[in-house]
Formats: structure tokens, C-alpha cells, sequence
């Protein structure tokens, strides 16, 4: 989608791309793991950014911006599981990657069972990526994209934040909005950039 060079994204094997530098690739398996704990089918960009801001101090610190907000952003984060991202709950974030799919009436003769593409959430319309929302997938191939414009060849957390700040409707930006935060410095040629 972002990216011409090399094979896509597996993102059932982010753990070992090489495209990821070693700090965005644990920041990948926490929001794994932080999907899992929250009883979450799929990692979305509110775990990718939670993970992000207590794994990376770079990242934390351009998120933060001297603020001195992160606690709340930390907290809204936090909240996710019993209150703040409670209408999340099962919901799939599809914003920033693919269109839904938009079934299209075909007059067929009689009943016909037609199945579902692989990898079709049920009810959504969004396709997974590997057990991640197509808005994480899409923030993690732009990550990438945007580390090979910079003249790098692996992602760093400063990438990831400034993809998942070009999202406008992904969960991620929305907490650093609650959270009093201008995500429009994060992007193009703002603190973060490198």
C-alpha cells in the first residue's frame, strides 16, 4: 500500500522485519500483547500508541512536547479496558487503510451462500491484517514509507508516531485530542520529523 520495496507487511511476523528497527518491533509485539490482555481480537492504534509511549522514551518525549501531558494521554491509555475505551469494545478501528467492502447487489437465481473474503472481519467490513485493525496495519506500512522518504531503511518510534498522528479518525489521535494534545506538530516537518 505505502511501500514498492520488498515484500508487504507480514504482520503475523513483525517480530522479525528487518524494515522495523528492533525498538518499533517490540513496540509491535507489546500492542500484541496488550491486545491479548484487554480481551481485544485485534491490535488497534490507541495499543500500538500505548506501547509506543512507555517503550520509546524519543517517542514519548515529541509526543509530550513540554507539555507536561503525558500522564493524561498515559492515563486515557490506561482507562481503555474500564472506561474511556469502553465503546471501542468490539468494534474494529477501520479508518486509514482500506475502504470497507461495499456489498454490491447481484441478482442471482435461487439461494446462494457466498463466503466471506479471508480475512473479513464479521459485520464490518474491514479485513484484518494478521490479527491487526486495518487503521494499526495502515499506521505501521506508513511508518515504513515514511522512514524510507527520510533516506532511512527501518522505521523508528518517531516514524510510527507521526503515522499515527496523520490518521485523523484512528483511536491514537483521538486520545492525544482528549488528552489536550496538537497531533499537528507530530507530522511533516514538526518536532518529530527526522
Amino acid at each position: 500500500m505505502y511501500s514498492s520495496h520488498g515484500p508487504p507487511l507480514d504482520f503475523a511476523r513483525l517480530a522479525d522485519d528487518r524494515r522495523l528497527t528492533p525498538g518499533v518491533r517490540a513496540v509491535a509485539a507489546g500492542a500484541r500483547r496488550r491486545a491479548t490482555r484487554d480481551g481485544d481480537r485485534l491490535v488497534d492504534t490507541a495499543h500500538l500508541l500505548h506501547s509506543l509511549l512507555e517503550g520509546d522514551p524519543a517517542a514519548r518525549e515529541a509526543c509530550d512536547g513540554g507539555t507536561g501531558r503525558m500522564p493524561r494521554v498515559l492515563g486515557y491509555l490506561v482507562q481503555r479496558s474500564i472506561g474511556y475505551g469502553l465503546r471501542w469494545s468490539g468494534a474494529v478501528e477501520e479508518t486509514g487503510a482500506v475502504p470497507a467492502l461495499v456489498p454490491v447487489p447481484v441478482p442471482l437465481p435461487g439461494p446462494v451462500a457466498v463466503p466471506r473474503p479471508a480475512g473479513c472481519v464479521a459485520g464490518s467490513g474491514a479485513v484484518e491484517e494478521g490479527g491487526w485493525s486495518p487503521a494499526a496495519a495502515a499506521a505501521v506500512r506508513r511508518a515504513v514509507h515514511l522512514a524510507r522518504r527520510r533516506g532511512r531503511t527501518r522505521a523508528t518510534g518517531l516514524d510510527l508516531l507521526d503515522a499515527l498522528a496523520a490518521d485523523p479518525a484512528c483511536r491514537a489521535r483521538e486520545v492525544l485530542r482528549a488528552a489536550g494534545l496538537d497531533v499537528s506538530r507530530y507530522r511533516g516537518d514538526g518536532p518529530v520529523a527526522s
